[in-house]
């Protein structure tokens, strides 16, 4: 089974008006740009200053390791396994592997069953 590796830093997913106040250089920040939105999940104490929207009190965490792209439903069974308990999650996917961010009330609990689904799981 895989390993789960907990972040954290406490993360925010806000829609943005623009890429003005953007900055990359944060060590963990997703940024989503479509024909619909501009997304960007970053550290709580990183969020800028304008937005459109913006929700607060996430925690995420990493499948480790770097998962091949044949490799075929690792997401499944922790979304799954979350679903089931109630737990809503918000998914960014990397080049690498994928992280999962779920609010801060959910940890524990989250933490919980996926060790007991047989993740490992490092908080």
């Amino acid at each position: 089974m895989f390993t789960i590796q907990w972040l954290s830093d406490k993360f925010s997913i806000c829609k943005l008006p623009d890429l003005e106040e953007v900055r990359q250089k944060n060590q963990f920040s997703f940024l989503s740009i479509t024909d619909e939105e501009i997304s960007y999940v970053c550290p709580t104490h990183c969020v800028p200053k304008v937005t459109v929207s913006c929700e607060d009190g996430f925690r995420g965490f990493r499948i480790e390791g770097i998962l091949d792209f044949s490799l075929i439903g690792i997401l499944a069974p922790i979304s799954v396994a979350l679903a089931e308990a109630q737990i809503g999650i918000f998914v960014v996917s990397t080049f690498n592997t994928d992280y999962v961010f779920v609010k801060e009330e959910n940890v524990a609990k989250a933490s919980q069953i996926l060790y007991s689904k047989q993740y490992r799981v490092i908080v």
